[in-house]
C-alpha cells in the first residue's frame, strides 16, 4: 500500500464567484472536447494529449485565457496545455478555443502543483509559463507562493534540456523573491543574467495592465534548462 502524501499548503484560496450561463454551457459541452481529465496521483500521457506531436508549454494560472489563447494562435508549432483552479476563466478559455478553431490548446481544471508532482514525466515539457501568480504579500502568507525552492527544482525536472520557464509578476517583492531562489537553483540558467528587458513573446495579459494603470513595474524571468 502506497503512503498518502502529506497534507500540502495551498498556493490559491478557492473563492470561486457565479458563473455565466455561457461558462457553463462552456465547460459542459466543450471541456469533453478540448479539456483533460486527471485524477490525484496518475501519470499523464503527455505524448498523446494532441493529435499530433509538438514541443509541450504548460502555462499555469491562465485567468481569462486571453493571453495564452493568443500564444497558442501565434505559436501553431507548438502545443499548450493550460492549468487553473477557477471553473470561470477555464470555461471562457474553452470558449475562446472553439470561436478562433485553436487545435493547440488544451484546458485541465486543477491544481498545477499537484499536476507537476504527480502526473508530469521527468524532461517532458518544452516550457512552463507563470505569469502573475498571487504574491501573497503578507510575510506569515510567503508559504503559500507558488515560486518555491523545491516547485523550481520539480519544474526544472519536468524540462527537457534546453527547455524554458517564464514567470512575471508586477509585485517588487516577489520578483526578488523568483530571482534569488532560481539564481539558487544550479539546472537552472537565467539567459539575461537578471530580470529580461522586456516581455519577450509574452503578451499583454489583463491583469497586468490594470496593475500599469495603478502605476506597477512589471518583472519578467526567463531562466533555462542547462
Amino acid at each position: 500500500m502506497s503512503t498518502p502524501e502529506p497534507r500540502r499548503i495551498r498556493s490559491f484560496v478557492r473563492r470561486e464567484g457565479r458563473l455565466t450561463a455561457g461558462q457553463q454551457r462552456a465547460l459542459e459541452t466543450l471541456y469533453p472536447l478540448w479539456g483533460v481529465n486527471w485524477q490525484p496521483n496518475e501519470r499523464l500521457a503527455v505524448e498523446t494529449l494532441f493529435d499530433r506531436p509538438a514541443p509541450l508549454v504548460v502555462d499555469i494560472g491562465f485567468g481569462d485565457g486571453e493571453a495564452l489563447a493568443q500564444m497558442a494562435a501565434a505559436h501553431p508549432e507548438r502545443n499548450y496545455l493550460g492549468v487553473e483552479v477557477y471553473r470561470a476563466g477555464t470555461g471562457q478559455l474553452l470558449r475562446r478555443i472553439e470561436n478562433e478553431g485553436l487545435t493547440n490548446l488544451k484546458v485541465l481544471l486543477g491544481d498545477a502543483s499537484d499536476l507537476l508532482r504527480q502526473a508530469i514525466p521527468t524532461a517532458s515539457l518544452f516550457g512552463l509559463q507563470l505569469f502573475f501568480p498571487d504574491p501573497w504579500p503578507k510575510k506569515r502568507h510567503h508559504k503559500r507562493r507558488m515560486v518555491q525552492a523545491d516547485w523550481l527544482k520539480t519544474v526544472a525536472d519536468r524540462l527537457a534540456p534546453g527547455g524554458f520557464i517564464h514567470m512575471a509578476t508586477d509585485w517588487a517583492e516577489y520578483a526578488e523573491w523568483m530571482l534569488t531562489l532560481s539564481t539558487a537553483e544550479p539546472t537552472l540558467e537565467n539567459l539575461h543574467g537578471g530580470f529580461a528587458p522586456n516581455a519577450g513573446e509574452r503578451p499583454a495579459t489583463r491583469f497586468e495592465r490594470r496593475g500599469v494603470r495603478k502605476g506597477h513595474d512589471v518583472f519578467d524571468l526567463i531562466l533555462q534548462r542547462a
